[in-house]
């Protein structure tokens, strides 16, 4: 894997006050963030993480396992400038986000401030049998990830399904370590009010998880309510601390 490629800067302020790191959720990229620069003060740095084997790391090989993910992040996000940061994570990304997190604070990183977790329960446990290729195409075109036309084109059908299925596997298999300190990090959970997957409940289950400030967010929407409030999102999670 190449370090160097892990990190895609949106923008990029003169003199950043604020930086937002993105994790994008199961088959997601850094392009999934793109856009949010718009609904970003102009002093904040946009940056997204990019995952193995999409995008512009698309040679690479795909990342089976949260702990080597994770583990291949903290390094290159601990190099960047120790400017205020928030993490904010959507459904896999969530839980990517968290144990990166994990691991930066365990170093002596102190300037990541706040982790949003979005669309992902805190206490989702692992599933003991993996899905098999058409369930994860029904669970992702459930969720609204992915259009239902792209599966019916067998060619995007095959670039498109060893990502998802890597990411499905990889998040299904994980279990967050029960002895795992709290953060020091704040944490805000959003989630949406019609998601099938994250009840309100499950989202507040991640004050848990912290020793700093906690709150929890609803919005309209299903799993992928982000998408039309990304703006709303975006002014949460950098939000004065």
């Amino acid at each position: 894997m190449n370090p160097l490629n892990a990190i895609v800067t949106h923008r990029r302020p003169a003199a950043p006050t604020l930086r937002l790191v993105c994790f994008p959720h199961a088959g997601g990229s850094a392009g999934f963030f793109r856009g949010w620069s718009r609904h970003l003060a102009p002093d904040v740095e946009l940056v997204a993480v990019q995952y193995p084997g999409r995008e512009t790391r698309f040679t690479e090989p795909l990342v089976p396992r949260m702990a080597d993910l994770a583990d291949s992040l903290t390094a290159p996000l601990a190099g960047l400038a120790p400017v205020p940061t928030v993490f904010l994570g959507h459904s896999m990304g969530a839980a990517v986000a968290h144990e990166t997190l994990l691991r930066l604070e365990a170093a002596g990183v102190t300037h990541v401030r706040r982790l949003c977790v979005s669309g992902r329960a805190a206490d989702t446990p692992a599933r003991p049998v993996p899905l098999t290729d058409d369930e994860i195409v029904k669970t992702v075109a459930a969720l609204g990830g992915t259009s239902a036309e792209v599966w019916e084109d067998p060619d995007l059908r095959e670039m498109l399904l060893p990502i998802i299925r890597n990411d499905y596997h990889l998040i299904d298999a994980y279990g967050c370590d029960p002895a795992a300190p709290p953060l020091k990090a704040g944490v805000l959970a959003l989630t949406g009010d019609t998601d099938p997957r994250v009840t309100p409940a499950g989202a507040r289950a991640w004050s848990a998880r912290t020793g700093g400030p906690f709150d929890c967010r609803v919005l309209p929407g299903d799993h992928f309510y982000l998408v039309p409030h990304a703006a709303t999102v975006a002014r949460l999670a950098t939000a004065p601390f």
